[in-house]
Order: structure tokens, then sequence, then C-alpha cells
């Protein structure tokens, strides 16, 4: 059973700093894309940041751009998000995602993504 755990998440004062972590098992995802998205009470689930699968390639929404750093560590089968200076409108559930296949350029269009975290809740309090 394919799995993607998300843990790090928690309550932070704005400005400060969270690591996110996505942990997969039950296949490997080092040829895939894995991303991050979030959604926000009352809000769709948007896009945050994705990296191919050589690391290579990676995507930032504008909102974090400057904020957040995407890596991933394929030997653990496990993708990163170090987040810094947060702010209160970064409060959301965070998700992390694979897009299955071998691309150059890492996709940010939540629909392509194939499998999905149950999600972890950043809190940023002002």
């Amino acid at each position: 059973q394919v799995q993607l755990v998300e843990s790090g998440g928690g309550l932070v004062q704005a400005g400060g700093s969270l690591r996110l972590s996505c942990a997969a098992s039950g296949r490997t995802f080092n040829r895939d894309t894995l991303g991050w998205f979030r959604q926000a009470p009352g809000k769709e689930r948007e896009f945050v940041s994705a990296i191919n699968w050589n690391g290579a390639n990676a995507k930032y929404a504008d909102s974090v751009k400057g904020r957040f750093t995407i890596s991933r560590d394929n030997a653990k089968n496990t993708v990163y998000l170090q987040m810094n200076n947060l702010k209160p409108e970064d409060t959301a559930v965070y998700y992390c995602a694979a897009d299955l296949g071998l691309r150059f350029v890492a996709r940010v269009e939540m629909n392509e993504y194939d499998y999905w975290g149950q999600g972890t809740q950043v809190t940023v309090s002002s």
C-alpha cells in the first residue's frame, strides 16, 4: 500500500520556521515529482512547491518564494519543505503529493498528482 506521511507541522509565531517532512512507503518515488500543497480554512487547496525527480528543477508559488525551500532525499524516499519567516497567512493544512512519471520540469497543477498524504497542520500566530 502506497503511503505518503507528512510530519513537522505545528504552532509557530510569525517570523518563525518549520521544516515539514513527507516520507513515502509502499513504492519508491525516485523518478517522480514530489510536491507540497496547502489548504486554508474556507479556501481551495493551492500549490506551494514541487521538485522534480533529481532535484534539478523546483517550482514555488509566488507567495512563498524566498521563504520556503523544497528538497528531497531519494535514498530516504522523503521530501522536505523548509519554511522560514512564516506569516499568519501561511496557516493551513499542508499536503505532500506525488506526480508519477519522469519529468524534467516539476508540474504545479493539483490534478496532475497521483498520490496524496493526509496532511499536517501548520498554524502561524501573529
